[in-house]
C-alpha cells in the first residue's frame, strides 16, 4: 500500500498552471527525489502532498493516519531572540524531555539541546530541523532543499544521516535539491519535474534520459556515474523508452560518502 499517491495533479495561480497531470505514488520504506529547474514546480508539489496546497484539479490520497514529518527550505528565527533548542523542539505543542532527547539523538544533535538556536551553524541548524520533524515518528519524512547553504561534506553528511533514518525508522523519504549527482546516488527513484514529470526511474537511468539532459545537460550524467549505489530491488521507469539493467550491476561509487568514513 502507497502512504501517498497522487492522481492527474494540476496546480494553477490565477491562471497560470505551475503542475499539469502530475501522476505518482510513494510506498514505504523508498527514497524518492525531485529535481527540477527554478520554477518547475516543485515546492508547490511538496506543498500539495502535504496538504498545504489545494489543487485544481486531480487528487491526493494519503493512507489514514498518515505522520508526516518537514524539513523546510529555510527557517528565519529572530537573532536577538533567545531561544534555546529545547525550547524550540516545544513550540508550538510541548514535548516531553524524553521525545525532544529522542528526536536529537536521531538526528545527531544529541549534544545541542541547551544551545542557543542563534548560536548554531548551518549545518547544526538543520539537524535541529531535522529532529523536529522526527518528534512525530513519521512514516514519511519531506525534506524541501535541506541541505541548502551547507558546504559539500556538511551536505554528504545530512545525507548520510536521512539514509540512516531511512534504515532504524523504516520512514519512506520525499526529497527536493539542486544537488543533482549527490541526490540522485542517495535515492531509489527520481522524478525531473518541469511543470509536469519529464521523466521518472531509478537514477542512473533518469540521467541518461533525453528529457533530464535537456535540462542539465550531459555532465551531471558523468558526475552521478562516480557513485555507487546498491539497488536491490526494482522500480518502474517512465522515461519514455524501455531500460534493462546497466553493465555494472546497478552500483555506482559514492566518494563524497567515502569521505566521511
Amino acid at each position: 500500500m502507497q502512504l501517498i499517491s497522487l492522481q492527474d495533479l494540476s496546480v494553477s495561480y490565477g491562471g497560470n498552471t505551475v503542475l499539469s497531470n502530475v501522476t505518482f505514488g510513494i510506498s514505504p520504506g523508498e527514497i524518492v527525489t525531485i529535481v527540477g529547474p527554478n520554477g518547475s514546480g516543485k515546492s508547490t508539489l511538496l506543498r500539495s502532498v502535504i496538504g498545504a496546497q489545494m489543487p485544481s484539479k486531480g487528487t491526493v490520497n494519503r493512507s489514514p493516519d498518515l505522520r508526516i514529518g518537514y524539513v523546510p527550505q529555510k527557517l528565519h528565527i529572530d537573532p536577538t531572540l533567545p531561544m534555546t533548542v529545547r525550547r524550540f523542539l516545544s513550540l508550538p505543542d510541548r514535548v516531553s524531555n524524553a521525545q525532544a532527547t529522542s528526536a536529537l539523538e536521531q538526528a545527531g544533535a544529541g549534544q545541542l539541546s541547551n544551545r542557543q538556536m542563534a548560536d548554531l551553524s548551518g549545518g547544526q541548524f538543520q539537524r535541529v530541523l531535522l529532529a523536529r520533524a522526527l518528534l512525530c515518528q513519521p512514516q514519511l519524512l519531506i525534506l524541501d532543499e535541506a541541505t541548502q547553504g551547507l558546504d559539500q561534506p556538511g551536505s554528504a553528511a545530512f545525507y548520510q544521516k536521512i539514509e540512516t533514518l531511512r534504515q532504524t525508522l523504516g520512514c519512506a523519504i520525499l526529497m527536493v535539491s539542486h544537488e543533482l549527482h549527490v541526490v540522485m546516488a542517495a535515492s531509489d527513484r527520481v522524478i525531473c519535474l518541469n511543470g509536469h514529470i519529464c521523466c521518472e526511474g531509478e537514477p542512473e537511468h533518469v540521467a541518461s534520459a533525453p528529457e533530464y539532459r535537456a535540462l542539465f545537460g550531459s555532465g551531471t550524467q558523468g558526475a552521478l556515474a562516480l557513485y555507487r549505489h546498491e539497488h536491490n530491488h526494482s522500480h518502474d521507469h517512465s522515461c519514455g523508452h524501455d531500460h534493462g539493467k546497466d553493465e555494472t550491476g546497478g552500483q555506482h561509487s559514492h566518494p563524497a560518502h567515502e569521505a566521511h568514513r
